[in-house]
C-alpha cells in the first residue's frame, strides 16, 4: 500500500499536553443542544420513510411511503416544550451551551435559533437534514452544506464557526474544510482534547464530541434506566477527569443533549443535578465548543498528535 493509513490509533500518547485552560481550571466541560426537529426523516421532507433514530420507540422498522405520526409528535415535543424548558435552566444557571443545529429544523422554527443566538449560546450548524448521509453523492452533500450554513445567515445574521454533521460520510470533512469558513469540526470521539489533523494541504482543527455522556442513552439499548443514571454517569466522569486535571492532565468533557429526550420533565431533573454538581465542584470551565476551539488555535498551534 503507497497510501498512508488513514486512522491515528497513537493520539497524544502517553503525555497528553496540558491545554492550561483558562484560570487554571481542572476540566473543561461543554454542553451540546442537538436541535434537530423537523429535520429528520419523513415523507413530508420528500424522504422515503419515517424517522427511526433516537425516539421514544426505538428499534421499530420505518414506515414506507406514509407519515408516522408517533414519532413525529415525539420529535415535535422538542420544539415545542422540551427546548424552552432546557433554555430555561440553561439561563436560571448563568451558563452557555453550543447548539448543533440542524438547518431545515431553524428554518421551520427561526424563534427557536434567535432565542439562542440573543442568549449568548454559539449556534454551530447540525448539516442541512437530519439524515445519514453514509451513501449521499456528494453534490448533494455539498449542496445541503451550503444550505445549512445559508439558513444561519438568513434567520441569525451570520455564518456557522463549528460543524458536527452526525451521520456522516467518508468525505464529509474534506467538505468541510473545502468550504474554508469553520474553525473546528466535531465529527469525531476519539479523544478528550482538540487536535490538529492534516487534510489534503490543510491544518485543520477537530474538538471531539462524545456519545457517552448523552441523553441518546436514555432511548438506545444498555443506556439510562432513569435520570440519577444519567446524574451519576456525568458525575463520575466529571470527577475522574477533574483528578486528571489535578494531577497535571486537564482535559474537557461534552454533556450531549436533545430537546426532545433531555427536555423530557423528569430528565431535565438530573440534567440541573448534574449542572449544580459542576458549579459546586470548583475548578470546572464550563464554556461553549467555539471557545475551546479559540483558545486552541490562539494558544496551542504547537500541539501534534
Amino acid at each position: 500500500m503507497d497510501d498512508p493509513y488513514p486512522r491515528d490509533l497513537v493520539g497524544y500518547g502517553r503525555t497528553p499536553p496540558d491545554p492550561e485552560w483558562p484560570g487554571g481550571a481542572r476540566l473543561a466541560v461543554q454542553f451540546v443542544v442537538n436541535y434537530e426537529e423537523g429535520g429528520e426523516n419523513t415523507v413530508l421532507n420528500g424522504d422515503a420513510h419515517s424517522e427511526t433514530f433516537l425516539s421514544e420507540t426505538p428499534g421499530g422498522s420505518p414506515v414506507v411511503g406514509a407519515r408516522n405520526i408517533n414519532t413525529e409528535t415525539m420529535y415535535e415535543y422538542g420544539s415545542r416544550a422540551g427546548f424552552w424548558r432546557l433554555m430555561r435552566l440553561f439561563e436560571q444557571r448563568g451558563i452557555h451551551f453550543t447548539c448543533y443545529a440542524v438547518g431545515l429544523a431553524i428554518e421551520k422554527h427561526p424563534d427557536a435559533a434567535i432565542a439562542m443566538h440573543e442568549a449568548g449560546h454559539e449556534l454551530a450548524t447540525h448539516g442541512w437534514r437530519w439524515i445519514d448521509y453514509q451513501h449521499v453523492d456528494e453534490a448533494t452533500e455539498r449542496e445541503h452544506m451550503k444550505l445549512a450554513i445559508a439558513a444561519h445567515e438568513k434567520i441569525v445574521g451570520e455564518r456557522p464557526l463549528g460543524w458536527y454533521g452526525g451521520r456522516v460520510s467518508p468525505i464529509t470533512r474534506r467538505l468541510v474544510v473545502e468550504d474554508g469558513g469553520f474553525l473546528y469540526d466535531a465529527d469525531a470521539y476519539n479523544d478528550d482534547l482538540p487536535y490538529f489533523t492534516q487534510v489534503g494541504e490543510t491544518r485543520h482543527l477537530i474538538v471531539p464530541y462524545s456519545f457517552t455522556y448523552n441523553d441518546a442513552r436514555y432511548v438506545l439499548p444498555q443506556g439510562y434506566g432513569s435520570p440519577s443514571d444519567f446524574f451519576e454517569s456525568c458525575k463520575r466522569g466529571l470527577d475522574e477527569l477533574w483528578a486528571e486535571g489535578e494531577a497535571g492532565y486537564p482535559k474537557m468533557m461534552s454533556i450531549g443533549l436533545h430537546p426532545r429526550i433531555a427536555g423530557q420533565a423528569g430528565r431535565t431533573s438530573g440534567l440541573r443535578e448534574f449542572i449544580e454538581y459542576a458549579l459546586d465542584k470548583g475548578g470546572v470551565w464550563i464554556t461553549r465548543r467555539i471557545d475551546i476551539a479559540r483558545w486552541w488555535l490562539e494558544h496551542h498551534q504547537e500541539f501534534q498528535r
